[in-house]
């Protein structure tokens, strides 16, 4: 069942590599509970399919990072890209994107959190697996207040301006 507007967001870990890249990589992701990073925090939350793919790469991350300031002026505390892709990979992509601390890019490796909110999608005919549906939400202390769900293959109400007009 998918997850709607007056839900609780459902426990599970994301990961998170915050440290810069170095040779050897001598540390790992950071493993957060859910419910332990939306206490008390409003958050922006978008889903996306992947990581350094044409939409995302193009418009969806780069609209949330140009936007970022904007959004945390009206009381959002963070703002979280999720993907099903892996911490090594939703770091280099920040870092290529150069997201800096405007945007947490979170980890869903296993799509256990995008499949506890009903938002996977199977693209395996398309060769990416199991992956998120692309969408943003606004969560206010674990609760979600705005859900903008895309149709499958379009980038029309997840974007950062979107949300901004929610807040």
């Amino acid at each position: 069942m998918t997850i709607k507007v007056g839900d609780k967001l459902p426990e599970a870990t994301l990961q998170e590599l915050t440290v810069e890249w170095t040779p050897g990589c001598p540390t790992g992701p950071e493993n957060h509970k859910v419910s332990d990073l939306a206490r008390g925090k409003r958050i922006v939350i978008f889903g996306l399919p992947g990581a350094f793919t044409r939409t995302c790469s193009g418009k969806h991350l780069p609209g949330y990072v140009d936007l970022a300031d904007k959004i945390k002026s009206k009381g959002v505390d963070e703002i979280w890209c999720l993907s099903v892709n892996d911490a090594m990979v939703m770091g280099a992509w920040g870092k290529e994107q150069r997201v800096g601390d405007k945007v947490r890019m979170m980890a869903d490796g296993s799509a256990a959190f995008t499949k506890a909110v009903g938002l996977d999608i199977d693209l395996t005919e398309r060769g990416m697996g199991v992956r998120s549906q692309r969408y943003s939400m606004l969560v206010d202390n674990g609760v979600v207040k705005a859900l903008n769900l895309e149709k499958p293959g379009q980038f029309e109400v997840s974007g950062a301006e979107k949300i901004l007009e929610q807040i």
